[in-house]
């Protein structure tokens, strides 16, 4: 039989068994809760780790906390959910999405798939990790905006973990310029441009290498930078710059961009001539 106010009226023991339980639930999470901040302090375990382990512990102190009170106000349990019948099953339905998070949350927490701080891609969707709880990620896109994906919905997709846990990554450039420039020499000034920025990394011994691909196509000649930046978070910020700076170096050294057929007269009258001399 279910405890009623009088009940707890007659009996004050029982209140002080529910005030007990409350207080010593918020009192074991708080304790918890000071020892993961010391851990964290300490550098011991990864941030999104213990932020993991704060949240899962508190679930299940307040749930244990949660069936003590029912006992104490001699709920019985069984009898309830026996009692929900279809609207268990209902409810059932109704959660699937939400314990489908959880475990996927759980898997991605001791899989390690991805830490906060981490640069990932989901399909067409790249950002930073800016948390990590059991039904949902966080992200920050480049422009600023905070993304929130269901961890489900993550699971499913193909991840790409950019950074996987250090602050450096791999990025890459490409420029257009015309057939008729020095590729040679716009692969120079790439290359001494990428050197000297502060936001890359240019170190042989740790293989952090700058690395050209060429590719020729009609009028066009691409050439495709990839590199190492020591800023994951800011990399369409860092290649804007580094664009910028190597198209106002390739004005100033005359390497122009792929010019269309009905304009070569105009910008490159030399070779006009060139190519009217072979023609006779």
């Amino acid at each position: 039989m279910v405890v009623s106010i009088q009940d707890l009226i007659d009996e004050p023991i029982l209140i002080v068994a529910l005030i007990s339980t409350v207080v010593g639930a918020f009192l074991i999470v708080a304790l918890f809760n000071m020892l993961i901040g010391r851990i964290e302090k300490r550098g011991d375990l990864e941030k999104g780790t213990l932020v993991h382990m704060r949240r899962f512990f508190q679930i299940i102190i307040y749930t244990t906390a949660g069936f003590v009170i029912l006992h104490i106000l001699k709920v019985d349990i069984t009898g309830m959910v026996a009692g929900l019948g279809v609207g268990a099953l209902v409810i059932g339905f109704g959660v699937k999405d939400i314990i489908e998070n959880w475990v996927s949350g759980v898997m991605i927490m001791w899989g390690k798939t991805y830490a906060i701080g981490d640069v990932i891609r989901v399909g067409d969707l790249t950002g930073t990790v800016t948390d990590i709880a059991l039904r949902t990620t966080k992200l920050k896109t480049y422009d600023r905006n905070e993304i929130i994906i269901p961890n489900s919905v993550l699971m499913q997709e193909k991840i790409i973990n950019l950074t996987s846990g250090t602050r450096e990554s791999v990025i890459s450039v490409t420029f257009a310029i015309d057939y008729t420039a020095d590729s040679g020499k716009a692969k120079s000034i790439i290359e001494n441009i990428l050197k000297n920025h502060k936001s890359v990394i240019f170190n042989l011994k740790r293989k952090r290498e700058i690395r050209f691909v060429f590719r020729n196509k009609e009028w066009t000649n691409e050439i495709e930078a990839l590199f190492w930046i020591n800023d994951p978070p800011q990399e369409e910020f860092i290649k804007s710059n580094i664009t910028e700076l190597i198209q106002k170096e390739f004005r100033n050294e005359g390497i122009l961009p792929p010019i269309p057929a009905l304009m070569r007269k105009e910008y490159l009258p030399e070779q006009n001539t060139t190519d009217e001399r072979q023609s006779e």
